[in-house]
């Protein structure tokens, strides 16, 4: 049966180990037994070692002996395990035997019935003889079976689940005849478990850290999700695509629905789910921008990132206007204006559009100016916060300056604008006005990241062709910002000649591709780029330092 049941993973050797990991036919089990003094491992000693080693349901050695603990075995243990201390007598000592285990062992995963109690005293052992600790892969046949068959026993004692699963091997408290059994029930196990899609080490290491998932029979969908970087999608009975996801590691992320993740929502997604798609990618940012498009594309109903990117919005400085002034616009024209977005939020925009009007008094009005003075001035103008060219206090000429300042601050000298900011959010701070100063602290922020990211953007997009090598992964191929996969139609989309103003629907990509341009340039190799990919724009002090606000406020 044992090895019927390892025939079931012969399909394994069509994938590559760096695809699959371990195949559970290829790895060395050691099953271990320990027989002690006691519990403590501290003061107690080993009594007796017994180890059988087998690899896809073959046995391939045995190790067996008695351990002399230097002191006496105490009666309640002799009356358990049936060893006295004449018996252990004329053993070797443990720091004897050890090197001829560690041996046996090798490179071996050690599999035990609570295998944390022969781990420790092994490593004890290990540590009294100025060993290092044995920390390689190990499993734990008591927790897979109060993970498989914890509704068919009364208890999951070793004894108890080789007579209710009728075991050829029985355990007696002696080492080898534990292991023996121990081995058994680890091939019951695993056969049990591949119902559940465990096909490799990692899996049936994972398995009993997963819950008892109501949805766990639909584990088996993920039997062929390889272990690469890649998207993955849930999909209903109907063909609709449910869940869009992006992995390094696509079988482990998927199988994480039945354990670790406890996202609200994810009993339904898996109650709908009736099969699962994949595309593998070269890494992790290919895998990435597949995600964004495909939500983009499909707006599947259990996303909420990158769904909402038809809501995002710009600041805009109106100047095809006499007096231009600042507003918060859904779409971008080609229309002479200045745009800065698009931004993820109203609120956000709204933000910005606060910094830039506490160190530049544009006017605040909506109603068009009048040909004519009308005398009268608007609420901001009477606070002082703005100008009002409606009351005639201001001419087109003397406004165009102060228009020409706010276009060279938000396209190449951001400090004009974020240097004040500063000094209005020290000052609210010495003062002791905090509400006021993290108000100010909030919109500098918002203002500090749009221009941050508008410059990196523009830049990206203006450099036309860019092939920068990945190491491991080949190369990685931008036009006009944008990933452009030449192998593979399925993730390249039509890129139109770049406007002025990066849209909607491409902002989440490429700030995408920028982050990760910034974030992993050290690993990177540029091959070709149309135009340069750099900019004499300045580091922008990002506000989010409370430290440096509050030294500062101190130093005041």
């Amino acid at each position: 049966m044992v090895e019927h049941l390892f025939a079931i993973f012969a399909w394994v050797f069509q994938q590559s180990l760096d695809d699959l990991g371990t195949p559970l036919h290829e790895a060395t089990f050691c099953v271990l037994d320990l027989e002690t003094t006691g519990g403590r491992r501290d003061s107690d000693m080993i009594t007796e070692i017994g180890a059988v080693k087998y690899r896809g349901g073959e046995q391939l050695g045995v190790f067996q002996t008695l351990i002399d603990p230097g002191t006496a075995i105490p009666p309640e243990i002799t009356v358990l395990t049936g060893i006295t201390s004449a018996m252990v007598s004329r053993a070797p000592k443990i720091e004897q035997v050890l090197p001829t285990l560690l041996e046996f062992l090798g490179g071996a995963v050690i599999v035990g019935h609570n295998v944390g109690f022969d781990l420790a005293f092994l490593n004890s052992a290990l540590k009294r003889s100025g060993r290092n600790a044995w920390n390689g892969a190990k499993v734990d046949t008591l927790a897979l079976a109060r993970r498989l068959v914890r509704d068919e026993v009364p208890n999951h004692k070793l004894s108890t689940l080789s007579k209710y699963l009728r075991l050829a091997n029985q355990p007696n408290h002696r080492a080898l005849d534990d292991a023996k059994a121990t081995a058994d029930l680890l091939h019951h196990l695993i056969e049990r478990a591949s119902a559940l899609g465990v096909l490799g080490l990692d899996d049936l290491q994972q398995l009993p850290k997963m819950q008892r998932h109501p949805q766990a029979v639909k584990l088996r969908l993920t039997e062929n999700l390889p272990r690469s970087a890649g998207v993955y999608r849930f999909v209903d009975r109907r063909g609709e695509v449910l869940y869009v996801g992006k992995a390094t590691n696509l079988r482990a992320r998927v199988r994480s629905y039945f354990s670790t993740d406890r996202r609200r929502k994810v009993d339904q997604l898996l109650r709908e789910t009736q099969h699962i798609e994949h595309t593998v990618c070269a890494g992790p940012l290919e895998a990435e921008v597949l995600e964004l498009r495909l939500i983009q594309k499909l707006r599947p109903r259990f996303n909420r990132r990158s769904k909402n990117w038809s809501k995002y919005s710009y600041v805009k400085l109106t100047l095809h206007d006499r007096f231009p002034r600042l507003s918060i616009v859904r779409e971008s024209k080609d229309d002479g204006c200045f745009y800065l977005g698009p931004i993820a939020s109203q609120r956000v925009a709204r933000d910005i559009v606060d910094a830039i009007e506490t160190v530049l008094p544009l006017r605040r009005c909506t109603q068009r100016v009048p040909l004519e003075p009308r005398g009268e001035r608007c609420v901001a103008a009477q606070l002082g916060a703005s100008l009002c060219p409606c009351s005639g206090e201001i001419d087109e000429t003397t406004y165009a300056e102060i228009v020409r300042s706010a276009l060279a601050a938000l396209s190449d000298h951001p400090e004009h604008l974020l240097g004040p900011l500063r000094e209005r959010m020290l000052d609210l701070s010495r003062q002791q006005r905090f509400e006021e100063a993290a108000d100010v602290r909030r919109r500098a922020s918002a203002l500090s990241a749009a221009l941050r990211r508008r410059r990196q953007i523009d830049v990206l997009r203006n450099a036309g062709r860019v092939v920068v090598n990945v190491a491991g992964q080949g190369c990685t191929i931008l036009h006009q910002g944008r990933l452009l996969d030449e192998g593979n139609p399925s993730t390249a989309l039509p890129l139109d000649q770049a406007s002025s103003v990066a849209g909607k629907e491409e902002i989440d990509e490429l700030w995408c591709v920028a982050s990760w341009l910034e974030s992993e340039a050290h690993t990177l190799q540029l091959v070709h780029c149309d135009r340069p990919l750099a900019s004499p724009y300045p580091n922008l002090d990002n506000f989010h330092s409370r430290k440096g606000l509050a030294m500062e406020s101190r130093r005041g």
